[in-house]
């Protein structure tokens, strides 16, 4: 009795592909075979000259292989762990103002149009595309107030293939725009109805995620109540904590009971190994050591933490206290939907801190590599399932071209493989990221079906 067939591999990729691990920032393999499953699990991970061996053992033949050429690679899909999706019908524009001026003059109006699902539709479309050429096989959303256009988003999300979360926003206080608002009673029953119609569709890669905006646009009963339905439902928070002083302040003064912004977070259930907080810029030791006792993640925009002049995230204090850290564009206050800008703004956020002393040393662009991908999956929980090649997990992949017909940049006969992949990193763009895969699915190029 031979052993039973196994079923036939979705893709076996022979080349180089790069990666991280927990105990390497960065891992070039050269020559080595891939394979991927119909599921979209990674099977197998093996240097080329065990070829024989893996054929025989997956049934797969020579023809059967993808080669790719010596300019080309794989790395792990980019997951951007903090963005707004209605806010991309601005992006680029309308970074003069502070935090809490630019939120009630540019950003409550705009999301307050996400009422008409047409609009929605347009922007939510746009803003998955673009995340997606750009190499975003994961994201984690904010949507708006409205439950109907943020279930449309998780629907245009599921539709173009991407992994995500999606948040509906709840806020009871808006003082400045005070259309753009719920009642606390409507935020929570609204929620569920979002967690319940999301979940009941059970689209395999979208989930839904508890997103109560920010300390003061939420009074402390509909913060509870949150706390009490991620508790009840064993779902994932996310919400910004300490982006600038003048919110730090704010926060101060509407909760006085309380030690923290963290803590405000912490004593209503918001803060749990399922939430992942934007910005942190002004966490205390304590307030980190919280985080760390806890499991919940910091996600670092360094972008529009300059834009808007909020603060300088020191991401050494953060990773020093062991608390996971993934990386975020944060649309619109970051003015660019590329994960690779934000790996960019890291890095100068990090030199900044090394050129004020503040730091003995900078962040390597290895370890930026890692906490864009890696760090990312780790930081949404979703570490067991992607981040890097490991076999097991599921193959969210880009396949770069670092000589691309149209690419930004130029390679020269003396650059090395090492070269090429760094030019990428701080110069390339989409048109070198030829396809994306996200659970062994093409999803970029476009189908003509999307």
């Amino acid at each position: 009795m031979g052993s039973p067939q196994r079923p036939p591999l979705a893709h076996v990729f022979r080349g180089t592909l790069v990666h991280s691990r927990l105990s390497t920032a960065m891992e070039i393999l050269h020559g080595h075979l891939l394979g991927v499953d119909e599921g979209g699990t990674i099977v197998f991970l093996e240097q080329a000259d065990q070829q024989e061996q893996l054929a025989k053992k997956w049934g797969f033949k020579t023809s059967d292989i993808r080669e790719l050429s010596h300019h080309e690679f794989f790395m792990p899909g980019l997951v951007d762990t903090h963005i707004h999706a209605p806010q991309y019908s601005f992006a680029g524009t309308r970074v003069d103002l502070p935090l809490l001026k630019w939120l009630t003059t540019y950003t409550f109006p705009t999301e307050a149009k996400f009422k008409d699902s047409d609009f929605a539709e347009e922007v939510y479309t746009r803003v998955v595309r673009r995340t997606l050429k750009n190499g975003t096989t994961t994201a984690c959303y904010f949507a708006s107030i409205h439950t109907d256009t943020s279930l449309l988003l998780a629907e245009i999300i599921d539709k173009f293939g991407q992994r995500a979360f999606v948040g509906k926003v709840c806020m009871d206080i808006n003082d400045t725009v005070p259309h753009y608002k719920e009642t606390t009673a409507d935020s929570v029953q609204e929620t569920e109805r979002f967690v319940r119609e999301l979940t009941e569709r059970q689209y395999p890669r979208v989930q839904p995620i508890v997103t109560p905006r920010f300390g003061p646009s939420c009074t402390e009963d509909l913060l509870r109540s949150l706390g009490d339905l991620a508790q009840a439902h064993d779902l994932h928070v996310q919400s910004h904590i300490s982006e600038t002083e003048e919110e730090l302040k704010l926060v101060e003064n509407m909760f006085p009971s309380y030690k923290s912004y963290t803590e405000l977070y912490d004593k209503n259930k918001l803060l749990t190994s399922k939430t992942v907080m934007a910005h942190a810029c002004y966490l205390s030791d304590e307030e980190l050591e919280l985080f760390n006792l806890r499991g919940s993640a910091v996600a670092h925009c360094p972008s529009s933490n300059f834009s808007l002049s909020s603060g300088i995230l020191n991401v050494h204090k953060v990773l020093k206290h062991n608390v996971k850290l993934g990386l975020g564009t944060d649309v619109a206050g970051g003015y660019s939907a590329s994960m690779l800008d934000a790996i960019r703004k890291t890095m100068m956020t990090s030199t900044t801190l090394q050129i004020n002393k503040v730091n003995e040393r900078g962040l390597t662009l290895k370890e930026v590599f890692r906490l864009a991908t890696l760090g990312g999956s780790q930081a949404l929980g979703l570490d067991d399932v992607i981040g890097n090649f490991e076999v097991g997990k599921e193959f969210d992949a880009l396949l770069i071209n670092t000589k691309a017909s149209d690419s930004p940049f130029d390679l020269f006969s003396a650059d090395t493989f090492e070269d090429s992949l760094e030019k990428f990193l701080y110069l390339g763009d989409d048109r070198n990221i030829s396809e994306v895969y996200v659970a062994g699915k093409q999803v970029v190029p476009f189908s003509s079906s999307v």
